[in-house]
């Protein structure tokens, strides 16, 4: 009776230990543009998988600094310009890159704000003239691409005073707070911020692109896992998401 007591305690224990052992975790670093969509296809993924997922979101500089200066990690999402220079530096493996899609930006404001209309280079100027403040990220491709396009509109010294820069993981939030009442940002940033709404894109003569790339870390800990991870993110499956958030998928 003890001997049968014990080995059942001893099976026990392995199956619970063996269980443990399945359940791994990977770390992605994420850049903030793809927030929305990284956290959700992340969420899925675990929840199908049974392994765990920690998503790390920072603007790209920071990305890559961290990554340069030698921090783990499993996956990166990154702009592709970043994610190709942590390969070539040999942080990231060449042959797992993958591209996500790609977004313009967009311009968000409070969803109890009035309705208006950026979809003309005339109607997005009225909007940004229009406003007691203009939030925008101070690092990132996307904010240093609408800091050049307020000069290219000739509007740099109208809207001096209103411009206000802000954290990449803290932009649409103050328009959803009430402090500022524009923000122009990556779109896919704004899907999925509580009290803010996307009004539009701004319009396509002063568009521009940004991308989402992928891929695995050189010194993953679990390297087929991640490889899983970032098919994961490219498959046809999340093509749904993706375009629910604007992201449109690209050939590069």
């Amino acid at each position: 009776m003890g001997f049968t007591t014990v080995s059942r305690a001893i099976m026990v224990a392995a199956l619970l230990a063996s269980g443990v052992a399945r359940a791994a975790e990977l770390k992605v670093l994420s850049g903030n543009g793809a927030r929305a969509a990284v956290a959700e296809l992340s969420a899925r993924f675990e929840r199908e998988t049974g392994d765990k997922v920690a998503v790390d979101f920072a603007v790209n500089p920071t990305v890559q600094k961290r990554v340069e200066e030698g921090e783990a990690f499993d996956v990166a999402v990154l702009n592709p310009p970043t994610l190709d220079a942590l390969i070539q530096q040999g942080k990231v493996v060449k042959e797992t890159r993958a591209v996500i899609g790609r977004i313009g930006l967009g311009v968000a404001m409070a969803t109890n704000a009035p309705a208006v209309d950026v979809s003309t280079v005339e109607g997005f100027k009225r909007v940004l003239l229009n406003a007691k403040a203009v939030a925008y990220p101070g690092d990132g491709a996307s904010g240093k691409y609408f800091a050049s396009l307020v000069d290219r509109m000739g509007l740099a010294d109208q809207l001096k005073g209103k411009l206000r820069p802000m954290p990449g993981e803290y932009n649409v939030e103050v328009v959803a707070k009430g402090d500022i009442d524009v923000v122009v940002v990556v779109a896919s940033r704004i899907y999925g911020v509580p009290g803010a709404r996307l009004v539009g894109l701004i319009p396509p003569e002063l568009q521009t692109w940004i991308g989402f790339a992928t891929g695995v870390s050189a010194n993953a800990r679990e390297p087929e896992l991640a490889r899983k991870l970032t098919r994961y993110f490219t498959a046809p499956t999340a093509e749904p998401l993706l375009r629910q958030m604007g992201i449109e998928p690209f050939v590069e």
